[in-house]
């Protein structure tokens, strides 16, 4: 929605955090009502939501600002905890793909499912806007990419066309792993990375998920019973398990991209670092 649907929030951010920078600030403007890790709730945002928000956005541009002046580190993968899915063994719910513009800004590439449906499209956003919502923890966690892959992944990211060459619109939140009926939030980015590696080969779907099976990625296999399989699919859009194959689903295991086995995967490879953390502050 438009800055002057959420002027409160605005404001609130100008005033409490005047070290906020301009292009920051700016991302409130395209606060809208696409989720992804995060909560589906209709509700202005609180002056303390936009404040702890604001803030876990400037202290994660500074800290990628050092990180780039230290290694010369232009994208990272970018990680926040929208939702409680300690339940799961989980602590982030979300990633996306972040690079630094040449002007200097940092900017977001991910998926996000529209609010109450289960239709997802691909982003383009600040940080402030990656981090201005109700979340679970106010918290960030990154990793650096090797040099070479930056070097591939950068130009995808910055190419609207390319960065959404493997998206699926059809949305499920816990999508499988080798399937192609549906797609993730989690899921886009692995696949948008395969295909940035290698984009002579990898030109659907199935071959990004033959690349990331060849180098060993291993999804993340969530114990789901049948009460909360039925329960999420009614009352949830975003929610299916139709697309995992039955043996496994029928025994309550669900085998889908998060962001804990993103992290684990790049290290053990190796593609980037280790993850760092960083908290909004107290």
């Amino acid at each position: 929605m438009p800055c002057a649907t959420i002027a409160y929030a605005c404001a609130i951010a100008r005033r409490s955090l005047p070290s906020v920078g301009a292009a920051v600030i700016a991302a409130l403007a395209f606060a809208g009502t696409a989720r992804a890790g995060r909560t589906c709730e209709q509700r202005p945002p609180s002056a303390q939501v936009v404040e702890r928000g604001m803030q876990l956005a400037e202290r994660t541009a500074r800290a990628l600002d050092a990180e780039h002046a230290r290694s010369g580190t232009r994208v990272v993968v970018l990680a926040r905890a929208g939702q409680d899915l300690s339940k799961y063994g989980l602590h982030w719910s979300h990633l996306g793909w972040a690079y630094r513009t040449p002007e200097g800004p940092w900017r977001v590439v991910h998926k996000l499912n529209a609010c109450g449906t289960a239709v997802a499209h691909v982003y383009r956003q600040g940080l402030g806007e990656f981090f201005l919502d109700d979340l679970w923890r106010h918290e960030a966690a990154w990793a650096v990419p090797t040099p070479a892959v930056q070097q591939q992944l950068l130009p995808l990211l910055a190419d609207g066309a390319r960065a959404k060459a493997l998206h699926e619109p059809a949305y499920s939140m816990v999508s499988y792993a080798w399937g192609t009926r549906y797609q993730q939030s989690n899921q886009w980015a692995l696949e948008t990375l395969a295909a940035a590696m290698e984009p002579a080969t990898v030109r659907t779907r199935s071959q990004a998920q033959a690349w990331l099976r060849f180098k060993g990625y291993e999804p993340a296999t969530l114990k789901i019973g049948p009460l909360t399989r039925l329960g999420g699919r009614v009352a949830s859009a975003n929610v299916a398990f139709d697309d995992h194959p039955g043996e496994r689903r029928f025994a309550d295991r669900i085998d889908t991209v998060t962001v804990e086995s993103v992290f684990a995967w790049l290290q053990r490879v190796p593609l980037a670092g280790p993850p760092v953390w960083l908290q909004a502050g107290p």
